[in-house]
């Protein structure tokens, strides 16, 4: 019987599909994607003939108008371009970010309290600690708002410095990091939860309440078809949009909603499979043997194979599997491209040492974030760590020592995806000419801060190994 019909591969097509496949599944291949839209978006900024096209296709009106003699509707309200990527595609992010981190919860490294006390005190202090740096810089200023800029890590980054440095750091200490990125990325989704958003409509956030409880008790009687939640979802994100919450909440609200168990259990998998691999066979006895595989009985038997196997994997998993590859080499590069594009007037710009002279009530913003990344997250994740071994809540990660965990730590002050995020939220309440011109030094000190962080990591983490291992 044949299962499969037969293929005339193109060796040199298969060999590009198989090392595209290759560069997709490396740990390393997002962040230097996002690294290279990163000078893409910079150099569509600032080259003279592109710089102007570039800015008016993000200011680009997305909205639709429906009027008549009485009355005209615009719809969605002031959507851009550039509010459609952080507004709309942003929610999917977002999405994926809440359904890895439930999948932690229940059942991964945060999922036992002995697994999570230890990296949700460590991103506690590595949110914490350069919040203080960032006021020390900006207190008493009109940037003090800016706080939640440096205080969340870019796993894509921080995983993908690992993965090139290999065995210099220990199983252990990757998992830890791994970890505190995931509880991390919750302390920012709250951060802009609570501290970004803008005048809540209480009626509009009370529908979305409602919303939600409805879908929050369809879960918990069983359902488990896709179009039950992604209606529902379109809906809630209207609803944040003009509540005044920021509409990418809605999609880590979502994804707590998704159902993680299977619609089908084990049991039913295996007759299922049984019965229709033996009506194949038979299919196949009876069949002319000048037709085709799969004929038209055969592709229903496949069909509903195909079927009954997806849904015997949970709605939350196949979701976190299928966007995963969208997310992190299309919705993150396209983020990239849209809000690392900053305007460099001259080199001076590179300064974050200094106040910014176009607005001098600012504090030293560049400097809060730049050292907020630098030193306030190894210092925090650290001194964090150590407070909670010493009180015996937590357990040093095997194989780890002190100065290693600290090596590993500046890895999580690589900020980059979320802190640009939060900086586009901030100083909203300021007039437009002074919030671009924060906003735009506050990207280049992330990027900046991102760029030391690495740096300082990766050889620390390579000369802490050369050490230990002439030590043993």
């Amino acid at each position: 019987m044949r299962l499969f019909p037969n293929y005339t591969w193109n060796k040199n097509l298969h060999a590009a599909h198989r090392s595209g496949v290759s560069f997709m599944n490396q740990p390393w291949a997002g962040g230097v994607t996002l690294l290279t839209c990163v000078i893409v978006a910079m150099l569509l900024a600032n080259l003279p003939f592109t710089s102007e096209f570039y800015h008016n296709l993000l200011e680009t009106d997305l909205s639709i108008t429906i009027a008549n003699k009485d009355f005209s509707v615009t719809f969605p309200h002031e959507m851009t371009v550039e509010k459609f990527i952080n507004d709309i595609l942003m929610v999917v992010f977002f999405f994926t970010v809440g359904l890895e981190i439930k999948r932690e919860v229940l059942c991964g490294e945060l999922s036992s309290v002995k697994k999570a006390l230890l990296p949700v005190i460590a991103a506690a202090g590595g949110m914490a600690a350069p919040a203080l740096f960032y006021i020390l810089f900006n207190a008493g200023t009109i940037t003090a708002g800016g706080w939640g800029i440096p205080t969340a890590t870019d796993i894509a980054f921080a995983v993908g410095i690992m993965s090139i440095l290999g065995n210099k750091v220990p199983v252990s200490l990757k998992i830890f990091l791994t970890a505190l990125a995931i509880a991390d990325d919750l302390g920012a989704i709250l951060v802009v939860a609570f501290f970004y958003g803008g005048d809540v409509n209480l009626p509009l956030l009370f529908i979305a309440l409602i919303i939600l409880g409805v879908i929050f008790i369809m879960n918990k009687l069983g359902e488990k078809r896709m179009m039950y939640y992604l209606v529902p979802a379109i809906v809630v994100w209207f609803l944040f949009y003009y509540s005044g919450i920021h509409s990418t909440m809605s999609g880590v609200v979502m994804a707590f909603m998704i159902p993680m168990d299977a619609r089908f259990n084990e049991a039913y998998l295996k007759r299922s499979n049984k019965k229709y691999l033996t009506r194949l066979t038979l299919l196949d006895k009876i069949s002319n043997s000048e037709e085709t595989f799969p004929n038209g009985p055969q592709r229903h038997c496949l069909r509903r194979m195909s079927y009954i196997n997806n849904n015997s994997i949970g709605m939350s998993y196949r979701l976190e599997h299928a966007l995963n590859p969208w997310v992190n080499f299309l919705i993150m590069p396209i983020f990239a491209l849209a809000n690392a594009g900053v305007v460099i007037p001259d080199i001076s710009f590179f300064n974050i040492f200094q106040a910014l002279p176009q607005v001098p009530e600012a504090g030293f913003v560049g400097m809060g974030i730049f050292f907020g990344l630098l030193l306030g997250k190894p210092i925090g994740i650290t001194l964090a760590s150590f407070i909670a071994i010493k009180c015996r809540i937590g357990e040093m990660p095997s194989g780890s020592s002190w100065k290693m965990m600290f090596a590993v730590a500046c890895l999580g002050g690589i900020g980059f995806t979320m802190a640009i995020f939060v900086d586009t939220l901030s100083f909203g309440e300021l007039d437009a000419e002074a919030v671009n011109i924060l906003r735009s030094s506050g990207k280049i000190a992330v990027l900046m801060g991102s760029l030391c962080a690495g740096i300082l990591g990766s050889l620390l983490i390579t000369f802490f190994h050369k050490l230990e291992a002439k030590e043993a």
